[in-house]
């Protein structure tokens, strides 16, 4: 499964600790993020992540880009719903398209753990059917 991870900045630090807890389970798929957050989760974890430009510099359109092209399975975006500043990535694009296109999204630690465990028993297989 490919999984896109994104983090705004005051949730960095929260991926981190997610990817070391569920490395186990995140270095069986291949992972997508924004530059920094996927740099930050590699230096953790020794996961390989394929990066895209920082989310400010456009790598949030190019996850979305993978996502309208149906090369995401999963997308986990920990944001801060309150005062986003400038330079963040909108999380207005990537839950739009999410939806548009069937993609399973957690937006917080709590179902980021939900869809992470039910990817680890199989439940996800449903997504082989969209590719």
């Amino acid at each position: 499964m490919n999984i896109g991870l994104i983090a705004h900045d005051t949730k960095k630090k929260l991926m981190q600790n997610f990817c070391i807890a569920y490395k186990g389970i995140l270095n069986k798929n291949q992972l997508f993020a924004t530059g920094t957050t996927g740099q930050l989760i590699e230096e953790v974890t020794n996961l390989s992540v394929h990066k895209f430009l920082a989310g400010h510099l456009g790598g949030e359109r190019q996850l979305c880009a993978e996502i309208e092209q149906n090369r995401v399975d999963l997308v986990i975006f920990l944001r801060e719903s309150i005062d986003l500043n400038d330079h963040e990535p909108s999380s207005d694009n990537v839950c739009n398209l999410c939806d548009m296109y069937n993609i399973p999204l957690a937006t917080n630690l709590a179902t980021a753990e939900l869809l992470v465990k039910s990817l680890e028993r199989g439940d996800m297989e449903w997504r082989e059917i969209y590719q």
